[in-house]
């Protein structure tokens, strides 16, 4: 278990009824989650809110703004910056527990002495790439949204890193690594968020109880010969880690290195009380 306290410009600041009390900067949050089944508050700072996601009872949901906020603001971790804007689905377009993967990206780029290309699947908008970017690697973005690519623009731009080997390509990852796979492209990380269901941008369905396994190994053909990390988040329910790194053995045996799982949790502030946030496998190489 990887418990993520070092973001600053996060925090959780209570969890109860369903509902995480977050600070992202300067602007308090309210937001639904499955994990927090308890109901006993922590701390008075509910009504401080500046906005709530109130679910429907017919589906999705919506933003009740209280206070004043931006249309969008940045947050940072150590160097990097990232763009926040609050979505129709309960997001912010950042996770923060993926910071511990983050500085693993980073620390296997900066240790590998030699040109580093990264492959970034199910992109969202870049956490991953900004990170690998830092450290002077290539990366290849991809994700089936326009409005992330387009995020993950953003990112980059707040970073000063537009002059960076980077290249963005809205498509359904299947289909694109089908293709990175006749062109003969090598990469020395891989790096996938796949949802647990989804469209692709020509309506392309994802359902990753059945297309987990087949892109996995299909992606065995893009590594080289001496990749650095293959990592894979989950966050969907009842896929267990396990599972996952059984598919990492099955089509990565001949590879010199480690399969390592952990659960991403964060801390709440002045309580010994952390919450689940999902689940990180990965083959690292030994080297």
């Amino acid at each position: 278990m990887q418990v993520i306290s070092d973001f600053k410009d996060y925090e959780i600041l209570d969890m109860a009824h369903g509902e995480k009390l977050e600070r992202w900067k300067e602007y308090i949050l309210v937001r639904p989650d499955p994990q927090i089944i308890w109901s006993e508050e922590q701390t008075n700072l509910w009504t401080k809110a500046h906005a709530v996601y109130k679910r429907s009872k017919t589906g999705g949901g919506a933003w009740q703004i209280n206070r004043n906020i931006a249309d969008s603001w940045i947050v940072s971790y150590g160097d990097l910056k990232f763009n926040l804007k609050l979505m129709g689905f309960k997001h912010t377009g950042l996770f923060p527990e993926q910071a511990y993967n983050w500085n693993l990206i980073r620390e296997k780029i900066k240790n590998a002495k030699r040109e580093v290309k990264v492959l970034n699947l199910f992109a969202y908008t870049g956490g991953a790439t900004i990170a690998a970017l830092k450290e002077g690697a290539s990366v290849v973005h991809v994700d089936s949204s326009r409005g992330m690519i387009d995020w993950a623009k953003e990112n980059v731009k707040i970073n000063n890193l537009e002059d960076s080997k980077v290249r963005f390509l809205v498509d359904d990852v299947r289909k694109f690594v089908k293709r990175e796979i006749r062109r003969g492209n090598k990469y020395d990380i891989i790096i996938m968020d796949p949802p647990s269901f989804g469209r692709g941008n020509k309506n392309e369905v994802w359902n990753i109880e059945e297309d987990l396994a087949l892109l996995i190994k299909d992606c065995k053909e893009l590594l080289s010969d001496n990749p650095l990390l293959f990592i894979i988040n989950s966050y969907t329910t009842g896929l267990n880690k396990v599972v996952i790194e059984n598919l990492l053995r099955l089509y990565l045996k001949n590879y010199d290195g480690s399969i390592i799982s952990e659960e991403l949790c964060l801390p709440m502030t002045n309580s010994n009380l952390i919450l689940p946030c999902g689940i990180t496998t990965r083959f690292q190489s030994n080297k």
